[in-house]
């Protein structure tokens, strides 16, 4: 089992910025992809953005790209999301997710954290 505690999550203005920390436990970090998504009142949950293992890889959302940056600290166990540019849309409660290496679906969720910008 892996488990995940997101934290940072907040109300800030439009314009202003966050910084998202998702600590994992229970399993050897390395061998987990790590991920971001996001799920706002009345929608579906949506892909944010993914880092692989080693964190020579990215992937974003075209929604984020240019605003968000993912990155981890596999000393410290610990994947981050930072925000700028933050936009009323996207207000949501925001999860962290593992992967392990091998598989094509995310295998551990967190439990959320919720992430309000207020216009």
């Amino acid at each position: 089992q892996v488990q995940l505690v997101e934290s940072g999550g907040g109300l800030v203005q439009a314009g202003g910025s966050l910084r998202l920390s998702c600590a994992a436990s229970g399993r050897t970090f390395t061998d987990y992809h790590m991920g971001w998504f996001r799920q706002a009142p009345g929608k579906e949950r949506e892909f944010v953005a993914a880092i692989t293992w080693s964190g020579g890889s990215t992937d974003y959302a075209d929604s984020v790209k240019g605003r968000f940056t993912i990155s981890r600290d596999n000393a410290k166990n610990t994947v981050y999301l930072q925000m700028n540019s933050l936009k009323p849309e996207d207000t949501a409660v925001y999860y962290c997710a593992a992967r392990f290496k091998f598989n094509t679906q995310y295998d551990y969720w967190g439990q959320g954290t919720q992430v309000t910008v207020s216009s």
